[in-house]
Order: structure tokens, then C-alpha cells, then sequence
């Protein structure tokens, strides 16, 4: 038996799976001590059902995943927005440095999941999809991106790519504190590390400062959201006449980043960053809803030993950058150590894990400010702008 879907009711079952999600998410300690989104395990819930349903001949699904996309390119374009050159400016030299770093990880990532897919005979754009599409990444670029490697003729490319990401999500966790730890110790930082740094500014760098939410500036921000996403498409049809393959949201993420930094260097109107912040993350939250819904597990089994041997790959990889590059190019400090648990978070997850890498490790510790300001400003504001134009380059590479 087929159920078919229609856009409206996909999108009520999604708002159902995020529902679900959120439960067990609050239920089950580790999904939360691992920073899993509740969209991602609200999704994998309900693709691991279908997948029972289609085995067993009882029934699947047909579902119109129209608003998806619509959603993608709301969340990106609030990506766009976080990309303000002025505030890069602001963080001094080591924050172009840490920025240059993740910018390397990227590049080896792909490096290292393009080369492994080649050596297993795959499409090397399923290479791509253990590279920094799922791991820097996370599952907001997987679903932007799996699908068009998919229409490229790489075939399981969504369900590899989320599969990934959860399986970075969890390693990146996993591996931060110990390397942290290690790096603390070997190296005696507590020793060398600055005494007098005062308990409040330590405070003031780590809180996040509750701000007043003002419903008329909603309207606003959706409507900046909306001018960008609108503008993008123009933006985007003159990308697309290069010859090269782009993602749907790349326009509306580049009109994004132009329309903050004008605001930015004129002060002639304001962009609402925490009213766009909080849309986006509503944005993000049904979209990946959706895509994880439409999950097919089973294109899986035939790629089970290859994924795995990819996938330990990138964690090796990742552990060894952060050791060995990360520690020493900022500063060899302690700082520089919580930095580089930090990139293991975000270099295989989200920015989300990198926070709680670093706090489980301050706690320990000591705190750890300069890190504190440099790892989210990158993780959370400018790596997602950068991965996208490293990902494509590779993706016209090798489509």
C-alpha cells in the first residue's frame, strides 16, 4: 500500500517528527549529552519505521517535499546574515588564523573522502559526502547538498551524508575531551597557563546576554529574509550561466551576507539578528525534518564496509589536525589546547558540540575566554559561508 502526502500534511507530519524528536531527546540522556538536533533523531525514528514498513511489504510513503526546499533557503540565507567582515575584523589576527585552519580541515576532509571513494570504486561525489559536507558541515549542509550529488548520479548520496553527520556528531564528542586532556597534560599547561585572569571577564565572555525581543522587529527580519531570498534568485541565475553547478541557496546567502555588511559599513537601517537567528533555527528544524523523514536506509547495505572505513578515516584525520596543527599554530597555550577539543566539536559536528567540548574541559581546567570567542565566532558565523564554495568547487570538480 502507497500513503501519499500532500505538501501541507508533510509538513504536519515533519512538525510530528520534530515533536517526536524533541521528546526523546529530553528522555535520553546521552542523545542529549551528544547535542543530537531533534529533528535528526525525530527523523531517523521515522526513516528507520518506513524502512520496516517497506521490508516487511506493508506500506510506504509518498510525500511532496516542495516546502523543504523553501525552508533550506530560509536557513541559509540567515547564514548569510552572520557573515559580517566587520566583526571578523573586530576579533584580531587570531581569529583569520583559526579561520584559515578550518578552512584547511575542510579542504583535507574532501581530500581524504574524494581519494577513499576512488580507491573503493565509488562515485567520487559519495567521497564528498563523508568529507566536509556532513562533518564541517553537519546535517543543514548534507541536506543541501546530497541532493544535488544525487541528480549528479550519485546514488544514496542524501542518506550517506546524514548518516555521516550523526556519526560525526557522536565522534566529534567523543574524541575532543580526551585530545584536550592529553595535549593539557603532556605539555604541563597548567603551570604556564596566566593566573590573573580576572573570574569576570571570563563571565562576560561566556554568557550569553538575554535580549529583549521586540514582535514588530519579526516582521522585519522575515522581511529582510525574504528580500534576500528574492534578490538570490537573481543573484543565482547569473552563477548558474557560468556552467558551473551551484546549490538552490547560494544566492540568497550571498545577499544575505551583502545586505548585513552594507548595514554594517552605513548604518542606514538594521538588520534584526536575533529575530532572523530564531527563524532560522525554525527554518533549519523543519527542513531537516523533512529530509530525514525521506531517509531510504536500505541504499545502505551495499555501502556498509566502504563507510565505515570513510568514516574512521575522517575521525583519524580530525584527531591528528587537532593535535598536531590546531594546538601548536595557536600558541601551544592552554587556551590553544581547549582549542583544538573545540575543533574536533565542530570539525565533525556542529558548534553546539565544540561548546560542550571546551566547557566539560574548562570545568576540569580552568577557563579557557580566548577560546571561547574565537571557536563559536567561526563555527557559528563564518565556516558554513566558506565550506559552501569549497564544497561546490569540489562538486563541479568531480560531478
Amino acid at each position: 500500500m502507497v500513503f501519499k502526502l500532500n505538501m501541507v500534511q508533510t509538513l504536519s507530519l515533519a512538525v510530528i517528527v520534530l515533536f517526536l524528536g524533541q521528546g526523546l531527546k529530553k528522555r535520553i540522556s546521552l542523545l542529549e549529552k551528544f547535542c543530537i538536533p531533534a529533528p535528526v533523531i525525530g527523523g531517523l525514528v521515522f526513516a528507520i519505521m518506513t524502512l520496516i514498513f517497506r521490508q516487511t511489504g506493508i506500506l510506504t510513503f509518498e510525500m511532496d517535499t516542495t516546502l523543504q526546499k523553501l525552508f533550506m533557503t530560509a536557513f541559509f540565507t540567515t547564514v548569510g546574515f552572520t557573515a559580517s567582515f566587520k566583526l571578523l575584523k573586530k576579533g584580531g589576527i587570531q581569529v583569520f588564523i583559526f579561520l584559515g585552519l578550518a578552512i584547511v580541515l575542510v579542504t583535507l576532509q574532501n581530500v581524504v573522502g574524494v581519494g577513499l571513494a576512488k580507491l573503493f570504486k565509488l562515485n567520487p561525489l559519495i567521497g564528498l559526502c563523508t568529507g566536509s559536507v556532513p562533518m564541517t558541515g553537519g546535517h543543514g549542509t548534507s541536506g543541501a547538498f546530497a541532493p544535488l550529488f544525487e541528480k549528479a548520479g550519485a546514488t544514496a548520496a542524501t542518506t550517506v551524508a546524514m548518516a555521516a553527520a550523526t556519526f560525526g556528531l557522536i565522534m566529534g564528542s567523543m574524541i575532543g575531551g580526551p585530545i584536550g586532556k592529553r595535549l593539557i597534560e603532556k605539555h604541563n599547561l597548567l603551570e604556564k597557563k596566566d593566573k590573573g585572569l580576572a573570574m569576570e571577564e571570563v563571565a562576560v565572555t561566556m554568557s550569553v546576554q538575554a535580549k529583549e525581543l521586540i514582535p514588530n522587529n519579526f516582521m522585519i527580519a522575515a522581511s529582510q529574509i525574504i528580500l534576500a531570498m528574492g534578490f538570490g534568485t537573481i543573484l543565482s541565475y547569473f552563477l548558474q550561466k557560468t556552467g558551473l553547478t551551484f546549490p538552490p541557496y547560494i544566492g540568497a546567502m550571498f545577499a544575505a551576507a551583502i545586505i548585513r555588511n552594507i548595514s554594517d559599513l552605513t548604518n542606514f537601517y538594521r538588520v534584526c539578528l536575533e529575530e532572523i537567528e530564531i527563524i532560522g533555527n525554525i527554518s533549519l528544524s523543519l527542513f531537516l525534518s523533512m529530509a530525514l523523514m525521506g531517509l531510504k536506509l536500505w541504499q545502505l547495505a551495499d555501502l556498509a564496509v566502504p563507510l565505515v572505513v570513510m568514516l574512521l578515516a575522517q575521525a583519524v584525520l580530525m584527531g591528528l589536525f587537532a593535535y598536531f596543527i590546531t594546538f601548536n599554530i595557536m600558541g601551544r597555550d592552554y587556551e590553544a589546547a581547549v582549542m583544538a577539543c573545540g575543533h574536533c566539536g565542530f570539525g565533525m559536528g556542529a558548534t553546539p558540540n565544540a561548546m560542550a567540548n571546551m566547557s566539560a574541559l574548562s570545568e576540569k581546567y580552568g577557563p579557557a575566554p580566548r577560546a571561547f570567542f574565537i571557536l563559536p565566532l567561526i563555527g557559528s558565523l563564518f565556516i558554513d559561508f566558506f565550506n559552501a564554495g569549497i564544497i561546490t568547487f569540489f562538486m563541479n570538480l568531480f560531478k
